[in-house]
């Protein structure tokens, strides 16, 4: 490969705020040799993925985008539904990675069962049934809410602290020994939220994009 390899991490909302927070985030996963990370906001959609009308819109979007990049070679849909995963998949030969699929996973690396603190709590219903088609519901301690927008989680205004309390009673009430953040809108406070609880706390955006340079650099 003669040109230097890229990752092209796609918000599926619009919200410009969340990519920030990704770049920030992917910013120390950077190494000279290491492939070029792009992070880049859909932008045909909504400021916030938040409901199953949310990711059923943006699975189209996402495929186009795919198949568009010709010079991409791997992908990562950074948004914890997954929204459009397996459609993205059909359009390119590249590896395509949904957070929500390499956070959990990563998670099971680092305890027995794990904990997600989602956005609102009809976002869980829709976790839940895909962790059921993983197979990993008995490795699930729970998964509480923030009552939070995707907007409201990235602007940072009291969301480390209601984090903070969340992940306590996944901690100390569900019995879970690591914890997934549900958002990519999270992403800024994993290591504020890790030191709080003293249990891993995994960004799935990082641990895709961590995936993906595994992926790419062994060819």
């Amino acid at each position: 490969m003669n040109r230097r390899p890229r990752i092209l991490v796609i918000n599926p909302n619009s919200n410009e705020m969340v990519t920030e927070g990704l770049r920030q985030a992917l910013a120390p996963l950077g190494f000279t040799e290491g492939p070029d990370i792009i992070c880049e906001s859909l932008r045909e959609g909504p400021i916030g993925i938040e409901t199953q009308e949310h990711v059923e819109s943006v699975t189209l979007p996402l495929r186009r985008r795919v198949e568009a990049a010709n010079d991409v070679d791997a992908f990562v849909i950074a948004c914890y539904s997954d929204p459009g995963l397996q459609v993205a998949r059909e359009g390119t030969k590249s590896p395509v990675f949904g957070i929500a699929e390499c956070g959990v996973l990563t998670a099971l690396t680092r305890a027995d069962r794990f904990g997600v603190i989602a956005i609102k709590s009809r976002s869980i219903p829709r976790h839940i049934r895909y962790l059921r088609q993983m197979g990993l519901m008995d490795r699930l301690a729970g998964e509480r809410p923030l009552e939070m927008s995707v907007a409201e989680s990235a602007s940072g205004e009291g969301t480390l602290q209601r984090m903070i309390a969340i992940g306590t009673e996944l901690k100390d009430l569900d019995g879970a020994g690591a914890i997934v953040m549900g958002c990519a809108g999270m992403a800024r406070h994993r290591r504020p939220l890790e030191d709080a609880l003293g249990i891993p706390v995994i960004d799935p955006t990082q641990a895709a994009v961590a995936m993906a340079i595994g992926t790419i650099m062994v060819r």
